[in-house]
Order: structure tokens, then sequence, then C-alpha cells
């Protein structure tokens, strides 16, 4: 028997079959358009992602060369914010979903803000009043020009995120449902109660009706219905956004232990165990998962363009031909002459928290060649990374003595090993980097019993590689300086 994956992304959809030790014996990605109706918005065609992961899944099962009817269950992860309305009367998407990357809401924050509630919602929630999350998303598509508010009854309007617009088309329209992870990045969830918060849904005009259930990370929720290339009656058993998935996936149960995520963004979280600790730096105070009737919490740093600045040198400037070549490039110069590249092409994330601030390119002369600017781009990476550390280290008052690392972006040797010079913690990667759809299998393969528990998971996880600090602090400081420099001009 094995576990299905499905991880749902911001630029694609990967689908994961699973063996029992951990072995990806089936794998199938597709990316799907992306629509940007005016700057700083940012869209997808829910369609897409149906068919998108429909695809991979039977993508997947053909490569692992097994039959649909072994799948002893199913993991959802996902794209966390992203916003999606659809109507239960047709089962189909009334707009298309308004992208976490998104700043159209940035002046109706701005509103709530002069209102003075940013204390309250950080309070009930553990997050910052910002255009990232989900809430004023849905305010702007029930209140905005859309108006779809005078739909809600003629059409069951429902709204999720990613995984309960996944969840509710693999039941074939029987589950409205997200877990705790994803419902704490909406606005809307009490971080204590774990509840939809009556005085938060006024707040942001949300009515109670279109809400999904929120359930636990770990648990069958329900089975597949008419999902193509599965049968019906699979066990959907596990669900948590991205950034939780993948700190389950690094196996990082234990309190104070962390992982950072390259993907389009950088995301790093340390598990806080049961405590729900307020930062003082900016960073975010989120549901881990909640598992068997209990929660862990985690502290959250956000930056919002990881990989996503090298496909911009790739698709925009286009001095790369394809992402892997800019490790090459970078390499082929000793240092990036003085070039500093801080890419917040759509805001900037934790700890400074300012959705106007827009990329910028500091430190170019006549001798700047496209290596150097491809060195400062992974560099850029490291950085945003590293003011996230420097928070979270701030916070709990204690040194991050070691960081695991996953996502695409971590097979690039020059970006780990800089990373783990600038903060000087030890940085390790496993031999999968898959560990947000691992996460995600993990979770439903627990409830289905398809593990017995945590420890006999942690027999088969792997590491690949250590990166040690190497740096001379000389070297370190005047990088540090040159950064902090091209951060004070946003």
């Amino acid at each position: 028997m094995y576990m299905l994956a499905i991880d749902q992304g911001t630029t694609g959809t990967t689908s994961l079959i699973i063996d029992h030790a951990l072995k990806i014996v089936g794998q199938a990605y597709q990316e799907f358009p992306q629509y940007f109706p005016q700057p700083g918005w940012v869209e997808h065609d829910l369609n897409d992602i149906w068919n998108a992961t429909t695809s991979t899944i039977q993508q997947a099962v053909t490569e692992a060369k097994i039959s649909p009817s072994h799948i002893a269950g199913i993991g959802i992860t996902n794209q966390r914010e992203t916003t999606c309305l659809w109507s239960k009367k047709t089962q189909t998407p009334v707009t298309k979903a308004i992208v976490w990357q998104d700043r159209r809401t940035a002046e109706k924050c701005e509103k709530l803000k002069a209102q003075h509630l940013s204390n309250k919602i950080k309070k009930e929630t553990g997050l910052v009043l910002d255009p990232y999350f989900s809430a004023t998303k849905i305010d702007w598509l029930l209140n905005g020009p859309g108006n779809f508010s005078s739909k809600i009854d003629s059409e069951s309007l429902a709204f999720g995120t990613i995984d309960s617009f996944l969840a509710y088309k693999l039941s074939g329209g029987a589950l409205h449902i997200t877990d705790t992870s994803n419902a704490s990045r909406t606005l809307l969830m009490n971080i204590e109660t774990l509840n939809w918060d009556p005085d938060l849904l006024k707040i942001f005009n949300v009515p109670q009706s279109i809400l999904p259930e929120i359930k636990s990370s770990s648990e069958i929720y329900g089975k597949t219905k008419n999902v193509p290339g599965l049968p019906d009656g699979i066990p959907i058993a596990g669900i948590a956004g991205d950034q939780q998935s993948a700190l389950f996936g690094q196996l990082c149960f234990e309190t104070g232990t962390a992982k950072c995520t390259y993907g389009t963004g950088a995301f790093i979280l340390m598990n806080t165990g049961n405590e729900i600790i307020e930062s003082k730096k900016g960073l975010l105070t989120t549901v881990a998962w909640t598992k068997n009737g209990e929660t862990k919490y985690a502290l959250e740093g956000s930056a919002f363009i990881a990989g996503a600045a090298v496909q911009w040198l790739r698709d925009a400037l286009e001095i790369i031909k394809s992402s892997k070549e800019v490790e090459s490039l970078a390499n082929s110069v000793p240092d990036s002459n003085g070039v500093v590249f801080v890419p917040a092409l759509t805001g900037i994330g934790a700890p400074h928290w300012n959705p106007n601030a827009r990329g910028q390119i500091t430190g170019l002369t006549r001798g700047t060649t496209k290596a150097h600017l491809a060195r400062a781009t992974l560099e850029g990476i490291a950085f945003q990374v590293y003011d996230l550390i420097q928070a979270m280290e701030d916070d709990l008052n204690r040194k991050l003595e070691t960081l695991k690392v996953d996502g695409g972006a971590t097979e690039n040797n020059l970006l780990m090993q800089f990373q783990s010079d600038l903060n000087e913690v030890k940085v390790i990667r496993p031999k999968n980097l898959e560990t947000t759809a691992i996460g995600a299998a993990l979770l439903a393969g627990l409830s289905t019993r398809f593990w017995k528990d945590e420890k006999e998971i942690s027999k088969s996880w792997e590491k690949d590689k250590e990166f040690s600090p190497t740096m001379k602090q000389t070297d370190r400081e005047k990088h540090i300086y040159n950064w902090t420099q091209a951060i004070a001009k946003l």
C-alpha cells in the first residue's frame, strides 16, 4: 500500500506516491498559468489548479506502476492564504482565486489600522494586519467590484483556502473543511479557541455561512468520489498548510526545532510546542498542526520572494535560460562586487512588513556583470532569511543551533553555504527535498495507521548534506552592513 500526497503550490502542483520507507515511487509536477491583471495583483484560475491536480495524480500513479486501489490515503498540503470562492450549487469557481502574494487590499488594511484594530487582531490571531492574509481578500471579493455577497444564498457560496477547494473536489462536493493550520492564516480564527471568531468576522465583513468547518490536521475527513483516475472510497486523511507541512515533514516534532523552506518565497518556522509566543520582532504566531486533540504552535517568518527572484532573472531579464543555471553563473565570480539586491518584488514581509516596498539593486558600477547580479540574487534570498532568524533568536532569547532546509532552491550549494555563514548556524539538507509533500503524507498516514507513530517515521528520515560556517568574521560583518544599508533605503 502507498500514500498519495498532493502539494498544491503557487506556481505548480506536485503529486507524489510514497511508500512505507518514505521513498518516492511516483512523482509528477505541472505548472499552471499566473494572472497579473494589475501591478501588485496576482490571481489563479481554480479550474487550472484542479486540472493540474488530477493530471499529476494520474501521472504519478502511472510512474509508480501501481493500481490506484493500492493508495491507502491522501494528504493535502497547499499554498496557504490564497482565497477561493466557489458555488456549491454548480460545484464550480465563481471567480479567480486571489493569491497570497496579491497586494490589492493594502489600502483596506491601512484603514483598519487607522481604526486601531491592529493590536486586537494580532492578539486574537497571532498575525499582523497585512494584505498577505485571506480576510481582506474575502472582503474584496464579497463587497468589492464583483459584489459576490449578493450571490451567497442563490449559489450557496463557499470560501476556502486551496486545501478546502481540493477537499471539496476530491470528495465530490461532500466536504467543506479546512484544518487549524490553514484556518490560522485567514485573520478570522482565534488562535486560542481554534474557532472562527465573531468579532473578527464582523471586522472583515465575512459571513460565517460561507466558511469551512475547522478540523484537525490528521484525521479521516471523508473519501474520494468521482475523481478522474482514482477509485471512490480512498480516505482523505491529512491537511496542513505548506509551511506547517514542511515542518512536520522535517520531523521538527520537538519544541525549539526549526526549518526553512526555499520555494517561491522563503519561510522559516520554529516549533514552540503548546505555548503561544507573541513576537516582539514582527514574526507571526501560527498553528503548526493539530493532531490527536493536541495543538502545536510555531513562530514564523516569511520572505515573499525567494525562488521567484531567480524566476525573474530567467523570465523577465532573460540572463539565464533555466533556474539551475544561476548557481554556476554566480560561482563564476568570487563575490557580488558590492552589488546588493533586495528582492521586495511584491512588498516585504517579516520583520519589516512594508507592503509598498519594491525591489531594488544597489552598488552597481560599470564593472557589474550578470554574474554579479546572479550572485546578489542568491545572497538577497539568504539575507531575508538572515533577518528572520535574527528576529526569532531575539524573540526566544537563544541562538538557533541547527536549521533544517528544504525546497527546490536548497539544491543550490552556494545559497546554503552563504546562509550558514551569515547566521553562523548549521544547515542540514535532507536526502528527500520534497518535505512539504512528505509532511502531508505523514499526517494522512498517521490517521490511517499506515505508520504507527512518529518514532517509526524517524527511522526512515535521511540527511543528505550539512553546511557549517566558514566565512571570515570581517567578511560576514561587511556583507551584513551592506544589506542593512540597502534595507534602510526601502
